[in-house]
């Protein structure tokens, strides 16, 4: 199955899942930083696969960019993402009617 194609309830619930799994990366002395060196890149990956445009394509380099960096790892990227989306785009709309 195509994640773009997900309800967005399910993405929700994925991308608290990935923000999780970036999330506990934190807390692993020493290996974290190698495991972000990891999840870095799955992350922007899964972040293009989830949601689609241009907007995807900014929140993949923004989720690879917080991922790398040391300390960033609790900002809830996949859901803010989904905020943006679901919430606050003007373009949600439009996808709501198709």
């Amino acid at each position: 199955m195509n994640l773009e194609t997900l309800s967005k309830y399910k993405k929700l619930v994925l991308g608290i899942l990935f923000d999780a799994l970036g999330f506990v990366t934190f807390f692993i002395p020493g290996i974290g930083e190698f495991a972000d060196v990891i999840w870095a890149p799955a992350s922007a990956y899964l972040m293009t696969k989830l949601y689609k445009g241009r907007p995807s394509k900014v929140a993949a380099v923004v989720s690879f960019v917080e991922e790398i960096l040391p300390f960033t790892d609790v900002i809830p990227t996949f859901t803010l993402m989904w905020l943006y989306t679901y919430k606050f785009s003007s373009e949600r709309k439009q996808d709501t009617l198709n």
